[in-house]
């Protein structure tokens, strides 16, 4: 008995010794005291690797570009199912390993850190409280070379779910104190320029089981496939509020998707992949409002941009919480046809696309399946088939009558007339009557008489 006790308090000795040495260490990483994951911004979870997958959370700002000395605004956003506990963001070189800048806190829950021995260079938390939002601002310092920068952050959402290397857009230095012409939503706000190819392989895989696909050929994959158009939507949360793109295909000049309440170009949400002028891809948005070139807006609410080109072969993917609109000024539906362009660009200029094509039907792209292309509308089958009727059988035996049955009929007549001229007659009409309705048809469907607004036909 007096053993057993001995044993049970040399047991209590060691569970308590425990807890005192490894307390503090939980309360370092819940104070947010990360100095030690400065370089790599990796929380030290003892076995632990952060997620593939993407992040839920989005590193936004309310710049384009910086001006020396100049605030700029930082968010740190989270979907309401999915907040996170704790953070850690930097401003880096594009490509750098080293914190440039000083940040300033813009309310509580954050402190600052000093990085790489530059004092305020990080911000992180302060507890473990859950949070969906943090801001925060940033300035610039004077260095010799002002490079293009990214805010990278992590972000913890429990001691086993973490995330690494969650960028927001690249932004350039600007040599001019006018911060009106850097400050979000003007126009250039809806250009990111990617200067390496971070991004992974887009594939196929996981179509329809997590994300929704659509491609030409139909089902190809861009990792086998150098030819496959290809696009992707994944929803990263179960409250639809941010969702990852993918976007892959063959050109020398841009790729784009867009969202559309019917199969006609007008009036759609679009994002373009393209190649500008200094041979690096940049990421738009735009919105169509009909027979011209699509309008940039801004870019919104879009992080980790990953874009390159590589052997001709233009890929872009990207997390965006901004509502699909297809009217500038209305709110979210929930189902779209969904449009994929492709053409050449001309200093910066896009092109009239080269090969289109869209979905057969209205998409959910919180759904996960793989959409079916569209063939030619009924409406425009009816018109080719009356047209093909017309004039390839109806038309074609009118005129036999007329070349063949004149001299064999002469003698038999019908009401007064030649019955191998009455049957040309009726077959002539039938042949008019249907080239009229073929017409009607076609008309009442473009709604124009521009060829142009043919080719605009998704």
């Amino acid at each position: 008995m007096i053993r057993a006790l001995s044993d049970h308090f040399i047991i209590m000795e060691h569970v308590v010794l425990l807890l005192v040495c490894v307390n503090p260490l939980v309360r370092c990483y819940s104070s947010g005291k990360v100095m030690d994951s400065c370089e790599d911004m990796r929380p030290y979870h003892s076995g632990l690797r952060p997620q593939e997958a993407p992040a839920p959370f989005t590193v936004t700002t309310d710049h384009f570009s910086y001006i020396l000395g100049k605030e700029v605004k930082v968010q740190l956003q989270a979907p309401a199912a999915k907040p996170f506990i704790g953070f850690l963001l930097q401003a880096r070189e594009v490509g750098g390993r080293a914190p440039v800048g000083s940040f300033a806190l813009t309310a509580g829950a954050t402190q600052l850190l000093t990085c790489s021995q530059r004092p305020n260079s990080a911000v992180s938390h302060t507890s473990d409280s859950v949070k969906t939002s943090i801001q925060v601002t940033w300035r610039s310092e004077a260095s010799k070379d002002m490079k293009p920068i990214q805010f990278c952050a992590s972000f913890v959402q429990n001691y086993k779910t973490f995330w690494v290397d969650v960028t927001s857009p690249v932004m350039n230095f600007t040599n001019h104190n006018s911060g009106d012409s850097t400050r979000l939503p003007t126009p250039p706000t809806t250009t990111i320029y990617q200067p390496v190819p971070p991004v992974a392989s887009i594939t196929s895989a996981d179509c329809g089981v997590t994300k929704l696909c659509f491609s030409q050929p139909a089902n190809c994959n861009p990792t086998a496939n150098a030819e496959c158009y290809f696009m992707s939507a994944m929803m990263l949360s179960p409250t639809a509020a941010a969702v990852r793109y993918e976007l892959t295909g063959p050109s020398d000049g841009y790729v784009s998707f867009g969202f559309s309440d019917d199969q006609m170009m007008g009036n759609d949400d679009i994002y373009i992949c393209d190649i500008g002028n200094n041979g690096m891809v940049r990421l738009q948005h735009a919105f169509s409002a009909g027979q011209t070139t699509p309008q940039a807006i801004p870019l919104g609410n879009v992080s980790d941009v990953r874009a390159f080109v590589r052997d001709g072969v233009i890929s872009c993917s990207f997390t965006s919480m901004n509502i699909v609109s297809t009217q500038r000024n209305t709110g979210f539906n929930k189902t779209y046809y969904l449009l994929f362009a492709h053409g050449p660009n001309s200093n910066g200029i896009f092109q009239f696309h080269t090969g289109t094509f869209i979905s057969s039907d209205k998409v959910d792209i919180s759904r996960p399946r793989i959409v079916r292309k569209a063939g030619w509308p009924h409406i425009i089958k009816a018109h080719g088939a009356m047209m093909l009727i017309a004039w390839m059988t109806i038309g074609s035996f009118g005129m036999m009558v007329a070349r063949y049955l004149k001299g064999a009929t002469k003698t038999q007549h019908l009401c007064g007339k030649d019955v191998w001229f009455l049957v040309h007659v009726a077959l002539m009409s039938v042949t008019v009557a249907a080239t009229i309705i073929a017409f009607i048809l076609s008309f009442s469907y473009v709604k124009a008489w521009s060829g142009v607004s043919v080719m605009q036909h998704y």
